[in-house]
Formats: C-alpha cells, sequence, structure tokens
C-alpha cells in the first residue's frame, strides 16, 4: 500500500518552500517533489534586498534557509520529474518517472522557465555561446565580453552576476527604459562594467563553430550595426526575454489563461477541488519573491482546511507529525548517509566501482577521497583503485581514453558503459546513486515501449555528457544516459565535469551545458527526455 501524504507540492521555489512551512508548522504530511535546487529563480538573484526584514542575502542562501525551515517542521523532500497526475478522484496521484506518489491535496508551485526570442542563429548556437542561464554556463565566459538581451527583472540582475566573468556586459533592451524596479536599475547603470543600450534589438548572430559576430538594430533610427569578436576570440549572449509558465503536465486538468498561467481564485484555489497552485505558475499581476511566499502560505492554510475536511468525510485518522527533523547536510554528512540507507538494502546485487586514476592530475586525490568516503557506507559497492597504466587490460575493459576515471561494473565484473570523469558532487550525486541503482537492480521502473526502443539500439553507441555542478539540468540527462547503457550493452554512458577537462570542453566548443556528444562527432545541448536521447541515437544509426 503506498504511502499516503496529506499533502505533496510540486516545486521547491520559493512559493512551493513558503508552503511547505506553513503546512510544516500545521503538522499535515507534507511531501515536496523538488526538480531543481531549493528557491527557483530567486536563487540566481545575488542579493536579494526588497525582501521584509532581511538587509541583505544571497537568492541561493535564501533557497537552502527556507528548505532547511520546511525540513525542521518535518517536511519530505524527493527529488524528481513530473511525468502525469490524477486529480479527479479523492485520493490525488502524481507520477514522476520513478515513482508515484499519492495526497488528499496538492498545491503547483513549479515557476516558470525562460522564453527564447527566435533571432537569426538562436537554435544554431544554443550551447555554443548563446545560453539561458547564468549560473550554469557564466563561468564560461570568462574575460570574454557578454551581451544579455532583456530589459526586466531577470536581465538586470544576471547581468551584475555575469560581471563577475565577463570582461564587459553590454544589456540589449528593445525598450526605451528598464522594466524592473527603479533600485536594481540604478545599480546596473552605475555598474563600471556593464553597458546598457535602449531601443535596441538583436537581429542575427553567427560564426563558425562558435560566435564571431552579432547584428543589431534600434528600433527607433533604423539603424544597424555589428559586434564582431576579436581575431580569435568569441563572446557570449544570454537571453532573457521572459518566461514560460511550467503547466504543460496539467493542461488537460486545470484551467489555464491565454498565456499558459493557471487560473486561481484568492485563496489559490484551482478548478479542480483539492488543487492549488502558487507563485510564478500562476495568473497574476506581480512575480516577486514577496508575492510568491504569499501565494505559498495562503495556498497552504486553505489547503489545511480543505484537509481537514477530507479527512473528515473519508474517515482518515490524522497522524502525529513529528515535532522536527534534523536539516539536510552537505556532502556525506549523517542526514545524506540516513537517506542513502535505505536505497542500499534494495539492491538486488553487489556492485563493483573500478578507478583508474591519474597523479598528474590534481583531482584524482579527491576522486579517491569521494569513493572511498561512499564504499564505508556499504558492503553492497566494492571499490578498486589503479593508477592509469597500471592494468592495460582493465583499461580496455572500460574502454577509457579520459583520464582520470571511474566505471561501474556489475557484480561478475563485466562493464555496464556507465563511468564518471570527476567527482559526481552537487547534484550528480542523484545520477550517480541512480546508476548504482540502476546496476544493482531493481532498477527504475521504464515503460515497455521506451525499454523496446533501447534494447533495438544494435549498434555501438558513445554518450559523453559535458556536465557542471551547478548546473540543475545536468543530473537528468546524465541518469537517462546511464539508465539506456545499463539496459543496453551498446551503450556507453559518460559523465564529464568540463571545468575539470577543458581540452573536452574545448574540443566541442561547449559553452553551455548539458552537452551530449554523440560517438564523438555529433552534439546536442540543453536538458533533454531519455525519449528526445533515443530520438537522436535512432537517427544517427
Amino acid at each position: 500500500m503506498k504511502e499516503l501524504y496529506d499533502l505533496i507540492i510540486i516545486g521547491s521555489g520559493s512559493a512551493g518552500l513558503a508552503a511547505g512551512i506553513y503546512a510544516g508548522r500545521a503538522r499535515l504530511k507534507t511531501l515536496i517533489i523538488e526538480r531543481d535546487k531549493p528557491g527557483g529563480q530567486i536563487r540566481i538573484t545575488s542579493e536579494v534586498e526588497n525582501y521584509p526584514g532581511i538587509l541583505n542575502i544571497s537568492g541561493e542562501e535564501l533557497g537552502l534557509n527556507m528548505r532547511k525551515q520546511a525540513e525542521k517542521f518535518g517536511v519530505s523532500f524527493k527529488h524528481g520529474v513530473v511525468e502525469s497526475v490524477d486529480f479527479y478522484s479523492d485520493i490525488k496521484k502524481v507520477r514522476t518517472v520513478d515513482a508515484e506518489y499519492e495526497a488528499l491535496a496538492v498545491i503547483i508551485a513549479t515557476g516558470t522557465v525562460p522564453r527564447r526570442i527566435g533571432f537569426k542563429g538562436e537554435n544554431e548556437f544554443r550551447g555554443r555561446g548563446i545560453g539561458y542561464c547564468a549560473t550554469c554556463d557564466g563561468e564560461f565566459f570568462t574575460g570574454m565580453d557578454v551581451f544579455v538581451i532583456g530589459a526586466g527583472f531577470a536581465a538586470a540582475e544576471e547581468s551584475i552576476f555575469l560581471t563577475r566573468y565577463a570582461r564587459k556586459v553590454t544589456i540589449i533592451a528593445r525598450e526605451p527604459e528598464f522594466t524592473c524596479s527603479k533600485m536594481i536599475a540604478e545599480r546596473v547603470l552605475a555598474h563600471p562594467k556593464i553597458e546598457v543600450k535602449f531601443n535596441t534589438e538583436i537581429v542575427e548572430a553567427g560564426g563558425d563553430n562558435v560566435l564571431r559576430y552579432a547584428k543589431f538594430i534600434n528600433n527607433k533610427t533604423g539603424e544597424t550595426w555589428t559586434y564582431e569578436a576579436k581575431p580569435g576570440e568569441t563572446f557570449g549572449i544570454f537571453v532573457f526575454a521572459g518566461y514560460i509558465p511550467q503547466t504543460s503536465e496539467y493542461a488537460e486538468h486545470l484551467r489555464l489563461d491565454g498565456n499558459g498561467y493557471i487560473v486561481t481564485d484568492e485563496s489559490m484555489r484551482t478548478n479542480i477541488d483539492g488543487v492549488y497552485a502558487a507563485g510564478d505558475v500562476r495568473a497574476k499581476e506581480l512575480r516577486q519573491l514577496v508575492t510568491a511566499v504569499a501565494d505559498g502560505a495562503i495556498a497552504a492554510t486553505h489547503a489545511e482546511k480543505y484537509i481537514a475536511m477530507k479527512k473528515e468525510k473519508l474517515g482518515i485518522k490524522t497522524e502525529d507529525a513529528p515535532e522536527t527533523v534534523h536539516p539536510a547536510k552537505v556532502f556525506f554528512e549523517e542526514d545524506l548517509r540516513g537517506q542513502l540507507a535505505p536505497i542500499f538494502e534494495r539492491f538486488e546485487n553487489k556492485v563493483k566501482i573500478l578507478a583508474i586514476l591519474d597523479s598528474q592530475q590534481e583531482f584524482s586525490a579527491e576522486i579517491k577521497s569521494f569513493l572511498e568516503e561512499f564504499v564505508s557506507l556499504t558492503d553492497k559497492v566494492e571499490l578498486e583503485v589503479l593508477e592509469k597504466g597500471q592494468d592495460a587490460e582493465k583499461e580496455k575493459l572500460i574502454n577509457a581514453t579520459i583520464f582520470p576515471t571511474f566505471a561501474i561494473l556489475r557484480n561478475d565484473n563485466s562493464y555496464t558503459g556507465i563511468q564518471f570523469h570527476g567527482v559526481p558532487g552537487g547534484h550528480e550525486i542523484n545520477s550517480f546513486i541512480l546508476a548504482l541503482y540502476n546496476v544493482a537492480g531493481p532498477g527504475q521502473s521504464i515503460g515497455e515501449d521506451i525499454l523496446s526502443r533501447i534494447n533495438r539500439i544494435d549498434r555501438k553507441v558513445n554518450l559523453k555528457i559535458g556536465v557542471s555542478l551547478s548546473c540543475t539540468f545536468c543530473p537528468d540527462v546524465v541518469a537517462a544516459c546511464q539508465l539506456m547503457a545499463a539496459k543496453n550493452p551498446n551503450i556507453e554512458a559518460e559523465m564529464i565535469d568540463v571545468a575539470r577537462f577543458p581540452d573536452f570542453k574545448n574540443q566541442y566548443s561547449i559553452m553551455s551545458v548539458p552537452a551530449v556528444v554523440v560517438n564523438d562527432k555529433d552534439i546536442v545541448f540543453g536538458k533533454k527526455t531519455i525519449e528526445q536521447i533515443l530520438e537522436i541515437i535512432e537517427k544517427i544509426n
């Protein structure tokens, strides 16, 4: 029998976390399904100065604090991507890639994603100079010129963030002035490394394997001008031209407005009883941190009343919620060890890790320490550590070409096709654990259609996934590729931390992650589902 929650909150942005805090304080048995880092859009803000009572804090720190606060009140967290929902019965069902969860009420707080503009070259150079997340990709443009497209809050905030890396930041704003708050606009205009061009639009961007030029037009005078990178250099373009609500999974169930936002009343109720929406995902006038947390608090408060009524109707006894739980700690602290323990217990077979290190690379010692600490947590995983050149047969076994590396082997010492080049820390710990789980069994559930397509691949396919440990989209792509490798011996999937392997990054002109290199030739950028990755492989084959 599935565990029944009082409340499921989809999304761990400001609205979702605020809802979690209020629900936890109300002693509701609450689950937050988080897809990315806590805080949502606010985590990309370098400084939060407009939240009442807080003089100054980074958005990332605020998001982490809110998550810890929710955990303190007994809220549970699961990492996952929602695939489908069933809201029409008393027990609401939420299905992710890995599991199905049930609750009496649901709050949707999934937020928004950046919108593309559609200028010439935008699709062709996405990941080769054109990006949408400064936090993920900003470091790639250290010492380069960067253009930021947009005049709103995100464009202003990201421009300030990008000055940490860029030689110069130029804001291209089609409007005659900023559309964000005057305080932030004044900070941007006063910044010595930022130039602003109002009434200006980007027309085209182009080059060879990376960006070499961009064309712009003044929409008042019609005057055009071209920026050209210096010989041997490239540059960056970051697009922040509004957002698209993440509501596609709910479009068949909930009433949306003309722009795709969820329609609610003032109590955050949607058109389905027991289903609420909060934050940027819902139709409203002002989308700010303070309104997001207010939405979350209102949604949780009304959900509490609905849940009490529903329990009485269904005869469900209220269980005592825990007073507190310890906040999640960083890498392999006690809380994380506790979360890993039940996963290890589910392993059906032992798994082996073969590490082939390179003493010439100083981070080899870091990989070794990571693996030694990890295998100390369980007897289900064995570790063998070799030096590059020590055992040619084992290097051949795992097709090792990039060092240092470590590969996952089955209990019979056969190679799974799964390798990691770098320490899978941060979000990548999830893909690492999933890889082990999929090899040891029982593994992630997967649809018969998808499994059949994976098994039909009868040629050798190598997938090298370039990642950044700060990227929230990378782990899903890594996990999808490695799941296919675990299912089909013809497929290899290698995670590569591009910060640690600059030669790999430069070879494929990677300036955005995730980046999937197929058979050391074709490259695709951006978040991809397992179905989309399969389509790419099938076309190549």
